[in-house]
């Protein structure tokens, strides 16, 4: 895994987790020092267990991937994924960043601060397999553009800048991060995901892989993360339950078993609550009576 500035002989451990009972519907193993390509291929295998036309993929930024993203799209796949903030460094230098820069569909061009246009060219960028129009102003509005200092650097004489071929699609997914709903599900991800790391670093005692090689890796991470969703299942339906589940499997038949189950952590999470709110009393009463 390369890291910056070194690298490490290590492995990075991709998870899906369900949003209900904290189970790990996917996992994978990595060597890349990154997540940016995992988004697709964590997405398709939790849509393969979860089949359903509500799923949502959270994930950080960290796989935040323009190419990553269309393929989701293409396969029907909802993602929300915040996108990396840039500019930061263009911004403490008093220049203008890219927003600032509006594109007209009509013109299929730019228009700049001043009002003028950034016309596309024949020239294409080919990089991290996406295809890139680039787009270029031109040299005698720069020249005379009185805020050129904000946008040009001192040997620039034009303005350039990119946009992909498919940048419509990432520009609508864009705007759907911004909405309260988006933002209230991103904000609650770190909530989901963050839990079962915990759970198999302190309760199992797992921090690092024993083998090596890719493949055997693989399936020591699989082993571990079948071992939380075991534990998982018998912290929420219990060891009776659980046997008569076992009873079911063998004789092809849940339909029962299921609605015992559903029923059981129904009853559970009532409870949870009832004592939750006995003890927030309890707690609220001792502090106005002292």
């Amino acid at each position: 895994m390369v890291k910056p500035a070194h690298n490490l002989m290590a492995y990075n451990s991709q998870i899906c987790v369900d949003d209900k009972f904290k189970f790990i519907v996917a996992t994978d193993v990595t060597s890349s020092g990154t997540d940016k390509q995992e988004l697709h291929k964590m997405a398709m295998q939790t849509k393969e267990v979860i089949d359903s036309p509500n799923l949502v993929i959270l994930a950080d930024k960290g796989y935040y991937s323009a190419a990553e993203i269309k393929k989701c799209v293409d396969d029907g796949i909802k993602t929300l994924v915040p996108a990396i903030r840039t500019g930061q460094e263009l911004i403490n230098k008093g220049k203008f960043t890219k927003d600032k820069f509006i594109y007209d569909k009509e013109q299929d061009a730019y228009t700049c601060p001043n009002h003028k246009f950034i016309s596309r060219t024949k020239s294409i960028n080919k990089s991290y397999a996406r295809i890139m129009h680039m787009y270029r102003s031109s040299q005698t509005d720069c020249m005379a553009c009185p805020i050129k200092d904000k946008c040009l650097g001192e040997k620039t004489k034009t303005k350039q800048t990119q946009r992909w071929e498919y940048q419509e699609i990432l520009d609508k997914y864009n705007q759907n991060l911004e909405t309260p709903e988006s933002k209230a599900l991103i904000k609650k991800r770190s909530s989901i995901v963050e839990h079962p790391f915990g759970t198999i670093k302190r309760n199992l005692g797992w921090d690092h892989f024993l083998v090596r090689s890719k493949k055997k890796v693989q399936g020591e991470n699989a082993l571990i993360m079948f071992t939380y969703n075991f534990k998982r299942l018998l912290n929420l339906i219990g060891i009776a339950l659980f046997k008569k589940l076992m009873i079911a499997l063998a004789n092809g038949d849940l339909t029962q078993i299921r609605e015992e189950i559903a029923l059981y952590i129904a009853n559970f999470r009532l409870y949870i609550l009832n004592y939750l709110q006995y003890i927030f009393m309890v707690q609220f009463s001792k502090k106005f009576s002292l």
